[in-house]
């Protein structure tokens, strides 16, 4: 049952309006963070970056799903990804684009004793896929939330949580 109560409590802690407060988009942590994001998803989706996902998910990263379900582990979630982007012909358009809806970034610091730790990071991202014409066309919408802890210094994503998807209008 560990998962399922570290699962409610992030839960409650997004959507606890009194739990920690938001960072603002101007402050060091979201704007780092926000970064991240950037980088996490161009590695997924644009430039197939292996070397990058596995540097920055931990070891024992977790990925829930609301439609594929769960995946275990930071080789097994990048693995699906190094074989999506090793069928990839390389002078291919990327056959998906993940867009970050404008202003739904929300960053919330997590702290031990006064010690920053992690950060809960919560979204909503819009994602486009290639159709038989080689034209891009709208597909889901959906939330998502990452748990981030500082390890050596370095954010990494441990947990990540995929949800709410259904197609845009």
């Amino acid at each position: 049952m560990r998962t399922g109560n570290t699962i409610l409590i992030l839960l409650l802690l997004v959507l606890s309006n009194t739990s920690i407060a938001q960072t603002s988009g101007d402050h060091e942590l979201y704007r780092t963070l926000k970064a991240q994001d950037s980088i996490l998803f161009d590695a997924a989706f644009n430039t197939c970056g292996i070397e990058v996902l596995n540097a920055i998910f931990t070891e024992d990263f977790e990925f829930y799903h609301d439609k594929v379900g769960i995946t275990e582990g930071r080789d097994a979630f990048v693995g699906r990804i190094a074989d999506g982007c090793a069928n990839r012909k390389p002078e291919a358009q990327q056959p998906a684009k993940r867009i970050l809806q404008p202003g739904s970034l929300e960053v919330y610091p997590l702290y031990n004793n006064g010690q920053l730790y992690g950060a809960i990071q919560h979204g909503v991202h819009t994602f486009e896929f290639l159709n038989a014409k080689g034209e891009y066309q709208k597909g889901d919408i959906a939330r998502f939330t990452h748990v981030w802890v500082l390890e050596d210094g370095t954010w990494k994503v441990r947990r990540e949580l995929s949800y709410d998807h259904h197609l845009q209008q």
